[in-house]
């Protein structure tokens, strides 16, 4: 039990050290008013909790949402709508292909780059199989 600066109630802290992908040590500290529960609990709730703030950071980042050029109710609402069947299509390509967002959004974006580029040769009056590979890669 600790007593934090400012605040006149007590609260629970856990602490739990971990090794990274990279091999370094981490510490996670988290901090509760519920004197009630276990540690085991407040790491088992701060779990499920974090699921919520990854779709946030994708739906942000990967599905457009903080991207809104709209200014009335109506359209945000059908902004944010759209934004969320993204991120739910996202979701399901994420299961199929045993994959992230991130990874999904850059292999999309890498793709459309591919079909930009093959149209403009096209425009160009260049032939579209003779395209020069993007980004150094012929793939």
């Amino acid at each position: 039990m600790v007593w934090l600066k400012g605040l006149d109630f007590p609260g629970q802290l856990a602490k739990q050290v971990f090794i990274n992908k990279d091999g370094i040590i981490g510490e996670l500290y988290l901090i509760t008013n519920d004197l009630e529960i276990g540690v085991a609990d407040i790491f088992a709730i701060y779990e499920k909790r974090w699921g919520v703030e990854v779709m946030h950071k994708s739906l942000k980042q990967n599905a457009g949402l903080e991207k809104s050029p709209t200014k009335f109710e109506v359209t945000q609402i059908n902004h944010i709508f759209a934004s969320m069947i993204a991120y739910c299509k996202l979701e399901i390509l994420k299961v199929r292909e045993n994959t992230n967002h991130f990874a999904l959004k850059s292999r999309l974006y890498l793709k459309a780059l591919k079909a930009a580029y093959q149209e403009l040769l096209l425009l160009k009056g260049g032939a579209a199989t003779q395209a020069v590979p993007l980004l150094g890669s012929p793939y």
